[in-house]
């Protein structure tokens, strides 16, 4: 059967009269949004505590009076995905993908009963921890779930859609804490609400399949020949029989060649081997600057950064937010689309030059706006409008492709462990500008930090130039030969034909 692809899009493939779509095959749809509830939870809770700490002050006095209980009660998430992301990898390769979602689930619940029975801020402080352990293993776990179920001509689409369930999660999370306010025991219920998705996941997830690709390495490894079958069942539910045998047909082939090379794989092995050390240099790299060039900076503090503005009213600032929040899922959607037939490269570039035009348009309105005398100026609105264009080039590009690449560039063997190294950096990262971006505004002025922040996405411009291969539409087995033509440079341009194909 001859496969042609369709000029000027990769995200359909064509066989005879077949075409592959975004929609095409309702299950691996299925499976992709129950596997992205993951990124829901991740989503709802990085943008719940900023509500429920207000109420979380006025039940404990302790942590009204104390700076460093608030920011622990908000960053004890953060440390608990950090954790969670760095075991993350191992307990997705060793247990498979599907064990790792249930255990993160089970983990995130038992998070949320904590903190909404939590008698005092300590114990609230474990059950954050607990929520962020969940988060962390499942920030590793969906994206390498979805893309190994995932034809590679809308595997970008797919793995996307998990980084619109964070977005989504995140608005979410500001209707939560709108919706409770006037309920009594507020922030006990925007905190243990958290749990029912989870629990809605665990119970969806007990009747999908296991990865089919890690069932095939686990034939490779233990020649277990019941996951071989099993593995073929999950794999014809995703591709036509055109398609079945060659998929087959280069994951035994890879994964064979994977058992000859060496059967066990230590964290150390991503440094020695220098086609791991290229791939991941450029996976990690880009989880670091997508957090770098300000996302969550947006996220956490769109508020402040909207009184700081010049707007003081904080049913308006709340209000601005959530058209933030909500502006950030849209584009994330866009993204969706545009990443299988744009391209992940072209899209990260042309997300970052908006990123940079929009920060330096943010410097430029704090600046001004500090010189003058005015509650609420131009310069104000400037701010709000640098704001919404930051997330209107950010949400499609710099949201999703980092994930989506992570989730793409990692031979067999290495992906969970790879993934969840990448995803840790991506934590780190976060805490960093998190706990930073305040500080720093007040120790050099607002407009300065935007700055800062711009030069910062200049620098992930060239990165993604330099280090980024396209991979848009390429299989898993193509991408592996990329790393080793980049690393031992034997490819004879396979890389630009491979590229130019996709």
């Amino acid at each position: 059967m001859t496969i042609v692809s369709l000029p000027g899009s990769s995200g359909y493939l064509e066989a005879g009269n077949r075409k592959i779509s975004y929609f095409s095959n309702p299950y691996v749809l299925g499976l992709t949004f129950i596997a992205g509830i993951g990124g829901l939870l991740f989503g709802y809770d990085t943008g719940v505590i900023s509500g429920a700490l207000l109420y979380i002050k006025d039940d404990f006095p302790e942590v009204s009076q104390s700076s460093f209980l608030q920011e622990t009660i908000v960053s004890m998430a953060l440390v608990g995905a950090m954790i969670g992301a760095a075991a993350g990898g191992w307990v997705n390769d060793y247990f498979g993908r599907k064990k790792a979602t249930l255990s993160a689930d089970v983990v995130f619940i038992m998070g949320s009963v904590v903190m909404a029975a939590a008698p005092d801020p300590y114990i609230l402080i474990l059950g954050r921890l607990l929520v962020g352990l969940g988060v962390g293993v499942a920030s590793v776990t969906a994206p390498v779930y979805i893309a190994e179920a995932s034809p590679s001509e809308i595997r970008g689409g797919l793995v996307s859609t998990n980084v619109l369930m964070i977005t989504g999660g995140q608005f979410l999370s500001y209707l939560v804490n709108l919706a409770f306010t006037e309920i009594p025991g507020t922030w006990r219920w925007m905190l243990g609400v958290a749990g029912v998705p989870a629990a809605i996941q665990f119970v969806l997830m007990l009747f999908l399949p296991e990865s089919p690709r890690w069932l095939y390495m686990k034939v490779q490894i233990l020649y277990l020949q019941k996951d071989k079958a099993e593995a073929a069942a999950v794999l014809a539910k995703i591709y036509d029989p055109y398609r079945l045998e060659e998929e087959i047909d280069q994951l035994a082939t890879a994964l064979e060649e994977e058992r000859l090379r060496k059967q066990a794989i230590s964290y150390l092995d991503v440094f020695r081997k220098k086609e791991i050390r290229l791939a991941f240099f450029a996976g990690a790299g880009l989880q670091a600057f997508q957090q770098f060039t300000g996302i969550n900076t947006v996220m956490y503090y769109s508020p402040t950064i909207v009184q700081m503005a010049g707007f003081k009213s904080n049913q308006l600032a709340l209000l601005l937010s959530l058209i933030v929040a909500l502006m950030n899922a849209m584009g994330t959607i866009v993204g969706i689309y545009l990443i299988d037939h744009f391209g992940r490269k072209k899209l990260a570039l042309t997300s970052l030059s908006g990123v940079i035009v929009s920060l330096i348009l943010l410097a430029v309105a704090f600046v001004l706006e500090s010189s003058t005398a005015a509650n609420v100026g131009a310069y104000g609105w400037i701010a709000v409008i640098g704001l919404a264009f930051y997330i209107a080039f950010f949400a499609p590009g710099m949201g999703p492709v980092p994930w989506t690449v992570n989730s793409e560039i990692y031979p067999e063997s290495y992906r969970g462990m790879c993934g969840g190294m990448s995803a840790t950096v991506n934590w780190i990262s976060n805490l960093i500008v998190a706990q930073s971006f305040l500080s720093l505004a007040e120790a050099v002025g607002t407009g300065v930090t935007f700055l800062i922040l711009a030069g910062i996405a200049v620098t992930a411009f060239v990165f993604v130039i330099v280090f980024v291969p396209e991979t848009k539409g390429l299989s898993f087995e193509e991408m592996e030969r990329i790393w080793k033509d980049r690393a031992w440079g034997n490819g004879s341009g396979r890389e630009a034909l491979l590229e130019a194909r996709s």
